[in-house]
């Protein structure tokens, strides 16, 4: 899959790729203003947070640095039988929004599918976990205070303009669960400035940062704040804790007399370090059976037409053989060789129509999307799911 917005970010950072993720800050444009509006826009964020049940922190405003308590913006909808929904008041809502205030959507890839997308070609693309929080601001109102934010963050300003001010660490690599509160801004600039629709913005973890519409009079700015979470030496470890189960040694009671002999456990832990490195667990992290929120395949509704991969990293395809091999989300699951290209197309990270993709192999290839939508590998196609590839994604087998 070849999606236009990890192409676009790679453009304007300069990048080959997601080596300079939280290396350091980075600036540039994509280019292509046609882009933005296909990812989002205000009226199509609004048009989400008025089907949708939604509530804080998922969605969140703030005015005069504040955040508005949500009483003064939802509504319990009220069946006839009395069962209560919150639901946004959108009429209060957009008095608010006219007034000046910045709405926060947390998470818009779990409502969105144009945002899930995007999220998991950034997924396969820097092999980290990505979600995007979306922030609309309107006339006058600012922002968050100056904070630091506990991953590295790809900001895509999508309309309109914000001013922004970024300074360097007070402290390296600070992480959400520190020995460290970290809670005095670094006094070093890195930059300050407006951000204009198409700007691109790189902020590693720790870089500290405010943006604002103060004094910029009437508008508004919409920008879209893509967060990785990158694995760092404490997850390492954190991840040997559950794996050095496996030794007996582990296991064992620790002795609480005086004087107690620990060195046979003290070298175990030493060789255990070593045995297992972090590029094991690397790899066993992307191999995780992470919960996806896909459509099921039920074929009483009708034949299944079309699937697209949606697990959160790269399937792996191996040809070992007479035999292929494809490990993904926790599973291995082997098909004839036979299979391959098949396999290759509907892994591909782009939609794919079955009745394509057969014209493509020259054969058969229900029983193999079958398989892989059982497995939890691939999701049904369907036309809201759909929408999140269009004008976005390259692919011959839409």
């Amino acid at each position: 899959m070849t999606h236009q917005l990890v192409n676009a970010i790679e453009t304007a950072l300069g990048w080959s790729g997601p080596d300079q993720l939280g290396r350091g800050f980075a600036r540039g444009n994509v280019g292509d203003p046609e882009l933005l509006s296909r990812i989002l826009t205000p009226n199509k964020l609004l048009d989400t947070a008025m089907r949708r049940s939604l509530y804080r922190p998922q969605f969140r405003l703030f005015q005069d640095g504040k955040e508005v308590h949500p009483g003064e913006y939802f509504t319990d909808t009220v069946s006839p039988r009395g069962q209560s929904i919150p639901m946004v008041n959108m009429q209060r809502l957009g008095g608010l929004l006219r007034e000046g205030a910045t709405l926060i959507m947390d998470q818009l890839n779990t409502f969105d599918p144009t945002m899930e997308v995007a999220c998991r070609a950034l997924q396969w693309w820097s092999h980290e976990r990505v979600q995007v929080n979306v922030y609309l601001t309107t006339n006058e109102a600012s922002g968050f205070p100056l904070h630091w934010d506990d991953h590295d963050v790809v900001i895509v300003q999508l309309a309109g303009e914000k001013e922004w001010e970024v300074r360097n660490t007070s402290r390296p690599a600070p992480m959400y669960r520190d020995a460290d509160p970290n809670t005095t801004p670094s006094e070093e600039g890195v930059w300050s400035g407006v951000m204009k629709p198409g700007d691109v913005m790189h902020i590693p973890r720790g870089f500290w940062h405010q943006a604002t519409r103060n004094g910029s009079g009437s508008g508004y700015s919409l920008h879209a704040t893509f967060g990785f979470t990158k694995r760092t030496g404490a997850s390492w470890f954190t991840w040997l804790s559950d794996w050095c189960r496996r030794e007996e040694i582990f296991r064992h009671d620790l002795d609480r007399s005086p004087g107690a002999d620990t060195v046979a456990l003290q070298e175990a832990a030493a060789e255990f370090v070593r045995k297992v490195s972090p590029a094991d667990y690397l790899a066993a992290y992307e191999q995780q059976p992470f919960p996806t929120r896909d459509v099921p395949f039920v074929d009483i509704f009708g034949p299944l037409e079309g699937v697209v991969c949606t697990t959160h990293f790269r399937p792996e395809i191996e040809l070992e053989g007479s035999v292929v091999r494809v490990t993904a989300a926790g599973r291995k699951i082997l098909f004839s060789g036979e299979a391959l290209p098949a396999l290759e197309l509907l892994l591909g990270g782009g939609p794919a129509d079955l009745q394509a993709v057969e014209a493509a192999v020259g054969f058969e290839v229900t029983e193999i999307a079958e398989t892989l939508v059982k497995e939890g590998l691939c999701a049904p196609l369907t036309p809201e799911l759909f929408s999140g590839y269009t004008g976005l994604v390259t692919s011959r087998l839409f």
